[in-house]
């Protein structure tokens, strides 16, 4: 009875979800509320008013964190794309069907993910479906083909959901990262000849050669932003590691003449500029070492520090000024930012609450008993069957800080139990989180609206579900292999 107890936060937030209702941020408070409650009254050991102000505090803390990333990468990004007197050649009508099956791929596996890593949120989707749309496509093919732009979310908001999983677990989000990448990588190889088959039905079938051609340039990428991730962080990889390959490839697609170079150059510069000198703060030592400690804050043991000056969040946002003042924006400032904060509000009011209940059953000694429970009653199995909840919990929530923040301290401490490789559950564990993210409702509902195709869901689902099934598929793997010790 009394583990029943123990996972009525879960269970109440998991049926308010699910019951369309009530959205993510009512449901997280819901869920903090009882977490509380259940906390107070049946905790495993004594749990007073001064240990939950603590681990509301420290959860708060966390969700402070991420607001910079949020923010600042949505308001640069908006200011960044604003139409000027650079204009882009997105319009342009294609030539033949290799170029069109040239910028099919980019727009799904390069400029999706980046447009995606830079603020999170599905931004991904607009700026794949707008390259898409050149194609003349079916409206339900332009819908996949955006929503495979939602591939590399491991990165995804400056890799705001990495650094929050890193500190639920009490470990290091680059570590975390670069372990959790190996499942990213076997997912978009999966989700690569998924996309194949789609792009041949869609009239853009060219054959073994092109097929060849594009699974060097995403391995080559997939390589470069886990070697970014390992030498940056999780936060500014995808940025450092996609735009140069980003450029490269327009210009072997586009062989641009030097008036549309130019005005490319002029466009995408506060990026070039921007991915710089993020890397710079990363690799120069002196600069590292002076930003990392100026200002530097660090309240609660295991939770991340916050360095103002080296919080890529914190440049994002001085980025977005410098650009808009430069460009001659200024007086738009007002209105981006008023975007920037509806776009992502409930973002970062859910992360303040899901991030205080993770700590609320944690630092009650919740999680702990819950993952105890669980082996004593599956054995090794249980590290199996906590991802499958993640998944389903976060495909409905639409995010990875969700399921997180309920199942990330359980399965540390379930790892610790069975005695398996705690980094290998730890990864798991976030990469299960937001492993069906790609078919999320919300995302979902996101792209049948830009597509003109909204009520049309169920045809997405149905278009879609050969991606999610490849992704349970290799979660189920990966998992056997962590709860036999494979791994």
């Amino acid at each position: 009875m009394i583990y029943f107890v123990w996972t009525l936060p879960a269970l109440l937030v998991i049926a308010a979800i699910a019951s369309g209702q009530i959205g993510v941020l009512a449901a997280s408070a819901i869920g903090l509320a009882s977490a509380l409650v259940v906390a107070f009254a049946a905790a495993p050991h004594s749990f007073q008013l001064a240990e939950a102000a603590v681990s509301l505090a420290r959860g708060v803390w966390i969700g402070w964190i991420i607001v910079p990333y949020i923010v600042g990468g949505l308001l640069f990004w908006q200011i960044a794309m604003r139409t000027g007197d650079a204009g882009t050649p997105t319009a342009m009508p294609m030539p033949n069907a290799r170029a069109g099956r040239r910028l099919l791929f980019m727009a799904c596996f390069l400029i999706g993910p980046f447009a995606e890593s830079a603020t999170g949120f599905g931004v991904g989707i607009i700026g794949t479906m707008a390259l898409v749309r050149r194609l003349q496509i079916k409206p339900i093919q332009l819908l996949v083909f955006s929503l495979i732009s939602q591939t590399m979310i491991l990165w995804g908001a400056m890799g705001s959901g990495a650094i929050i999983a890193a500190a639920l677990a009490r470990t290091n989000p680059t570590a975390l990262a670069v372990h959790a990448s190996i499942l990213v990588v076997g997912f978009n190889i999966a989700w690569l000849v998924l996309y194949w088959r789609l792009a041949d039905r869609a009239g853009f079938a060219l054959g073994p050669r092109e097929r060849l051609s594009e699974a060097l340039w995403l391995g080559t990428s997939l390589a470069l932003v886990v070697a970014a991730t390992a030498v940056l962080g999780p936060e500014t990889a995808m940025l450092a590691a996609y735009g140069p390959v980003i450029a490269l490839r327009y210009l072997v697609d586009e062989r641009p003449d030097r008036r549309t170079l130019g005005q490319m150059f002029r466009r995408m510069l506060p990026f070039g500029l921007l991915i710089a000198w993020l890397g710079a703060t990363r690799l120069v030592a002196p600069l590292e070492g002076f930003l990392l400690h100026a200002g530097r804050l660090h309240p609660f043991a295991g939770a991340p520090a916050w360095a103002p000056l080296f919080h890529a969040g914190t440049w994002l946002l001085v980025a977005a000024v410098l650009t808009g003042l430069l460009r001659g924006h200024a007086r738009a400032f007002p209105v981006e930012l008023r975007a920037a904060w509806t776009t992502g509000r409930l973002a970062i009011l859910s992360i303040f609450t899901f991030s205080a209940m993770a700590e609320v059953l944690s630092g009650s000694g919740i999680a702990t008993g819950l993952a105890q429970g669980l082996f004593q009653t599956f054995g090794r199995a249980a590290v199996v069957v906590m991802p499958i909840l993640s998944a389903v919990y976060g495909v409905l929530a639409n995010s990875s800080n969700g399921p997180n923040g309920l199942f990330m301290a359980a399965q540390v401490s379930l790892a610790t139990e069975a005695g398996l490789n705690l980094a290998a559950a730890v990864a798991l564990q976030h990469v299960a989180a937001f492993s069906l993210n790609i078919v999320s409702p919300v995302r979902m509902s996101i792209a049948c609206s830009l597509a003109g195709t909204p009520g049309h869901e169920r045809d997405a689902y149905r278009a879609m579900l050969p991606f999610a099934v490849a992704a349970v598929a290799l979660l189920l793997v990966a998992a056997i292999l962590v709860a036999s010790g494979r791994v």
